[in-house]
């Protein structure tokens, strides 16, 4: 078959880094085993994030309403929101797909082990968007970020890029 005459070359993606995110969490709320797979709370308890145009604070209450699939691939569906440095509130959102081999599945169901779990050993990746009314980051109601993600202790966290 050949390729469609109206497919162009638009140059690769590329990425600037916008923020480290640590997100400490609440102990997980198990909603239970529903049609779509098991579903899980994983509450925001606070948290930081840092970066070279933005920083500031989790504001504790948002979480995650993760889905597990029978193959132990998480769905996440995130909503927190964040207070900047200067009083600024943000909402962001992501979905995405966390894929752990099962040979290390007991070690990342165990708390005390499970931030010791390599990244480079699993697949965690995000796509936020923000939303604001904040004048100052305006900017951030029209860009697309990807993230990866990790665990830590206590929490997640991601090394969130904007996408240019």
């Amino acid at each position: 078959m050949r390729a469609d005459v109206r497919v162009r070359d638009v140059g690769d993606l590329r990425t600037s880094h916008l923020f480290d995110i640590v997100v400490d969490l609440d102990p997980q709320l198990p909603i239970g085993s529903g049609p779509f797979g098991r579903r899980v709370l994983f509450g925001a308890a606070g948290g930081t994030f840092s970066g070279p145009r933005l920083r500031g604070e989790v504001v504790p209450g948002g979480g995650d309403w993760a889905l597990f699939a029978p193959d132990g691939t998480m769905a996440l569906d995130v909503r927190l929101t964040l207070r900047t440095h200067d009083g600024a509130l943000l909402h962001m959102t992501y979905g995405g797909r966390w894929s752990t081999p099962p040979g290390l599945r007991a070690a990342m169901a165990d708390p005390a082990e499970r931030h010791r779990v390599d990244p480079a050993d699993y697949y965690f990746r995000t796509n936020p968007l923000f939303e604001t009314g904040a004048e100052q980051y305006a900017w951030l109601n029209g860009i697309v970020c990807v993230g990866s993600g990790y665990l830590v202790e206590g929490g997640i966290a991601y090394k969130v890029s904007e996408v240019l």
